[in-house]
């Protein structure tokens, strides 16, 4: 049974990604993370009381508790991190940075625990290193070609008829009008007819060449902050949270990640925009808490009854589901080198079951 609730955790974490993406569209993320952590508080003290872990609250030393707070507050900014990651980045661009803190986690286990890194857990890495690069790589900026009217993309690199143009993009006719071009996988609006037609490429590439002034690489160091502070949570767990039951551990700082959540949200005056979110968004940030929830509980579920050393990696295996989703539900398309990269994150992720 324990293995149904091992993967029954890794589906419900992969459609966390896929429920918060779509409840963040119009909603700030700070605000997200802080009313979807209400969800999984209640979860969190449920697996409390269900388990009898509450009879161990007066026992908890001054130590340990100092890195209950600790680990919640890295805990908290891995989320606040996580989720305006997916709201400014696709789904499967952010997930494989986040869940590569798994190598982060050894490295640091490494320099401050001593623990060792075996050839198994050096391949490892290696393997989600290259997997993550090899999934956040961009494709080739198109460029605009304009033929019998129409506007058609092409890479930067020079065309066939023109091979001594290897590092430029060819010449554009924009003497001719262009049609409305769909360039809803690149950009979040479309060219018009009348920007392709003026005479300048910056001009109808205006859209385009706007979209790193406006968000940059900021999903990227949001998605490398979460995979940071995620790593952190898992260390500062190690060193100081000793001869307190997981699930108490948890919900202890599930509370310090609302209060840090809401301050955000108060510190920052988003407070009003609560009541301007849509009912869809709302029930999609409520679900994304409750498969987070769920997750919990099928993932304690596994390791109460199985082997750490295959729930763990198993567990770790909702990036293939996350990115399934993605590409069913949200349309995000997956390249041939992303598909490489998925592979060969997820070998390097089941080689930790050896």
């Amino acid at each position: 049974m324990w293995i149904v609730f091992a993967f029954g955790s890794a589906i419900l974490a992969g459609l966390t990604a896929i429920l918060s993406k779509i409840g963040i569209r119009n909603t700030d993320s700070n605000v997200a993370t802080a009313l979807r952590t209400i969800v999984v508080l209640v979860f969190s003290w449920l697996m409390v009381f269900v388990a009898g872990s509450h009879t161990m609250i007066p026992g908890i030393s001054a130590y340990t508790l100092l890195f209950l707070v600790l680990s919640g507050l890295a805990t908290g900014a891995s989320w606040l991190c996580y989720f305006k990651a997916l709201q400014l980045g696709d789904v499967n661009k952010v997930t494989p940075i986040d869940k590569s803190s798994t190598i982060l986690t050894m490295i640091l286990a490494f320099i401050f625990l001593g623990e060792e890194i075996t050839l198994i857990k050096a391949v490892a890495i290696v393997l989600i290193g290259a997997g993550t690069y090899l999934m956040i790589q961009k494709s080739k900026a198109p460029v605009m070609s304009v033929n019998d009217g129409t506007v058609q993309e092409s890479g930067l690199p020079g065309t066939a008829s023109e091979p001594g143009r290897s590092e430029e993009a060819s010449e554009p006719d924009w003497s001719k009008e262009a049609s409305e071009p769909d360039w809803t996988n690149s950009i979040s609006e479309p060219v018009t007819a009348a920007d392709a037609s003026e005479p300048s490429p910056d001009a109808a590439l205006g859209h385009l060449a706007s979209i790193p002034k406006r968000t940059g690489g900021l999903w990227l160091i949001y998605a490398v902050g979460a995979a940071v502070f995620a790593s952190l949570t898992s260390i500062l767990g190690k060193i100081g949270i000793t001869g307190v039951e997981s699930n108490l551990g948890t919900a202890i700082r599930t509370i310090v990640v609302l209060i840090m959540a809401w301050m955000i949200v108060f510190v920052t005056k988003k407070q009003h925009t609560i009541k301007e979110i849509d009912s869809k968004s709302m029930l999609f940030l409520v679900l994304s808490g409750f498969a987070t929830g769920g997750s919990w509980l099928c993932y304690y579920g596994a390791l109460q009854d199985g082997p750490a050393s295959v729930v763990v990696p198993i567990d770790k295996m909702s990036i293939v589901v996350t990115i399934a989703f993605s590409s069913l539900f949200l349309k995000e398309k997956l390249t041939a080198k992303s598909l490489i990269g998925l592979i060969l994150i997820s070998a390097g992720t089941l080689s930790l079951l050896l």
